[in-house]
């Protein structure tokens, strides 16, 4: 068991850096903030969502290695599903279960990092879609540190219908991490409104990050 952990971690490095070189040659990988990634410790990493690109160029960037909660439909696609299965677990968005949640806490309470799309699937129109509030009631029931992340690019490297890469230059900014349970009033306890107001706190993050490097992608 011990051996196949440590293939695993080597696989994953292996990977990893594939697949940054990839996005290197092909336009330009720039990234910033990783510092603003705890060390140590269950951590939430929550992302805009604009191209199925999204999980491998986190995956391949986070300084620590990362478990996706992941569309299952993602699990399909080639190349990005076989790296998917290796490294996430299937959530169904038309029919979400507890058992989803229950396992984004163990493997967050167990010290790793779960990164999670708040917007609940890919943003195809531009704009920033409303926060999902899965991430709110995971946010809450670990009181885990959620770090804001926006991707630039991705849809221009792989736009909606194409099969191929495009050269575009893709920007990964990390913010600085969230701690809820010192900013929001927790007494209100598996309250719907409290978990759907901590997602929407990170997608306001990430809608600020956007503000900020959004026409700043050079």
């Amino acid at each position: 068991m011990e051996n196949r952990g440590l293939i695993n971690i080597l696989l994953y490095r292996i990977s990893a850096f594939l697949i940054r070189l990839i996005f290197k040659i092909n336009g330009g990988l720039r990234i910033i903030g990783t510092e603003n990634v705890p060390d140590t410790g269950g951590i939430i990493i929550a992302s805009n969502h604009i191209s199925y690109l999204d999980p491998l160029i986190l995956g391949a960037i986070s300084p620590r290695q990362v478990t996706f909660m992941a569309r299952k439909g993602l699990f399909t696609i080639p190349l990005i599903g076989a790296f998917v299965k290796q490294y996430a677990f299937p959530v169904d968005r038309e029919k979400p279960q507890p058992s989803t949640i229950k396992q984004a806490v163990r493997h967050i309470r167990s010290g790793e990092v779960i990164t999670i799309f708040p917007e609940g699937r890919r943003n195809e129109t531009g704009d920033f879609l409303q926060a999902k509030r899965g991430l709110g009631m995971i946010a809450h029931m670990t009181q885990a540190p959620v770090v804001p992340v926006l991707i630039i690019g991705s849809d221009r490297a792989l736009p909606v219908g194409a099969r191929w890469l495009k050269r575009a230059k893709i920007t990964v900014i990390f913010d600085k991490p969230v701690y809820h349970g010192n900013t929001i009033d927790t007494s209100k306890k598996h309250d719907h409104a409290l978990h759907e107001e901590i997602s929407k706190n990170v997608m306001d993050a990430i809608i600020q990050l956007s503000r900020h490097y959004g026409n700043n992608n050079s």
